[in-house]
C-alpha cells in the first residue's frame, strides 16, 4: 500500500461496523480504513490528533452517513494519493449516489476506460477512504457481491442500510 507522502495526523474513529483509522494531509482526507482490512497501510509515522480539522470533518461525514445524509463527503476534502487513473476511478465512485449501484465495467467506462475493467477493479480494491468513497457500491456484473476491502459482511451491511436490496 502507497501510503500518502503528505500525512499530517490520524485518529481513531468509531463507527457501527468497527474502529476505522483516519489519515489526513493539510489538504484533505487522505485515509479511512477499517482495522483488519485488505490493503490496510499498517502503523502509520503520523501523529494522532482527533483535533486536526480534516480528520473532525471526516468523523462528521462518517457520522452524517451512518445517520442516512444522502452526500455526506460535502464537507470534506480529500486527498487521495494515487494514479491518474486511480483518481479517474475514486471519481466515478463519488460520483455513484447513495442507495445506487454499479459494476466494475461501467466503473471503468465512467473512469474514460471501458476496456481497463480488471484495472478498474485493483484501484477500486486500493481505495484508500473506505465508506465515503463508496467503492461498497460496486457489484459485479450480475449484480453479485464481490471482493471489498472491509470484509463482505461490511459491504452487505453498508448496502443494506442504504436501502439496497441484494439477491
Amino acid at each position: 500500500m502507497t501510503i500518502h507522502p503528505h500525512l499530517q495526523a490520524q485518529a481513531r474513529l468509531a463507527t457501527p461496523l468497527g474502529t476505522m483509522t483516519a489519515a489526513a494531509t493539510a489538504a484533505g482526507l487522505a485515509g479511512l480504513w477499517f482495522d483488519g482490512q485488505a490493503h490496510h497501510p499498517g502503523p502509520l509515522p503520523v501523529p494522532d490528533d482527533a483535533g486536526h480539522p480534516q480528520l473532525q470533518a471526516a468523523a462528521r461525514a462518517l457520522q452524517a452517513y451512518f445517520d442516512g445524509a444522502a452526500e455526506p463527503l460535502q464537507s470534506v476534502p480529500l486527498d487521495m494519493h494515487g494514479t491518474a487513473f486511480q483518481q479517474a476511478v475514486w471519481r466515478a465512485l463519488i460520483a455513484l449516489p447513495r442507495g445506487a449501484t454499479s459494476t466494475y465495467g461501467q466503473i471503468a467506462s465512467a473512469a474514460g476506460s471501458p476496456a481497463a475493467v480488471r484495472a478498474a477493479g485493483a484501484a477500486i480494491g486500493r481505495n484508500p477512504v473506505s465508506v465515503l468513497v463508496p467503492c461498497h457500491r460496486v457489484l459485479g456484473r450480475d449484480g453479485s457481491l464481490t471482493g471489498y476491502a472491509g470484509g463482505l459482511h461490511r459491504k452487505t451491511a453498508l448496502l443494506q442500510a442504504e436501502g439496497v436490496l441484494l439477491a
